[in-house]
């Protein structure tokens, strides 16, 4: 095993091919401890080198939609009427606590993502 620090786009492409190969090894093996390890280094080098930022909370009501197959028309009732969902996502109108509660409930998604700020069309 010959595992190093991950410090240019070099490394990062070898520590990729070589996890490749080692990607199903068994646990407790040599090689199943390297996939491990190299899968922390990778881990790291990528959340330093290509952050992804988490999207604003419509971005992330809309993504959570698809994912569950829903529609518009599914979250009447739960952040209010035909219209006011509309404006929602539309970015008319700015949710509230009230909504934020019913959406973390629904669609799963943190409420810590959901009370940050947004741009409202106008």
């Amino acid at each position: 095993m010959n595992i190093k620090p991950i410090k240019t786009e070099i490394d990062y492409r070898n520590a990729l091919d070589r996890l490749e190969i080692i990607f199903d090894a068994p646990v407790d093996t040599q090689e199943g401890d390297e996939a491990e390890i190299l899968s922390l280094l990778i881990e790291n080098y990528e959340n330093e080198h290509y952050p992804i930022e988490a999207p604003d909370p419509i971005e992330a009501i809309k993504i959570r939609m698809e994912e569950l197959n829903l529609r518009q028309k599914d979250l009447v009732g739960i952040i209010g009427g035909k219209s006011r969902v509309s404006e929602i996502l539309n970015r008319k109108k700015r949710l509230t606590v009230d909504m934020i509660r019913e959406l973390e409930v629904i669609l799963s998604i943190s409420a810590s993502l959901l009370v940050n700020e947004y741009q409202l069309k106008k």
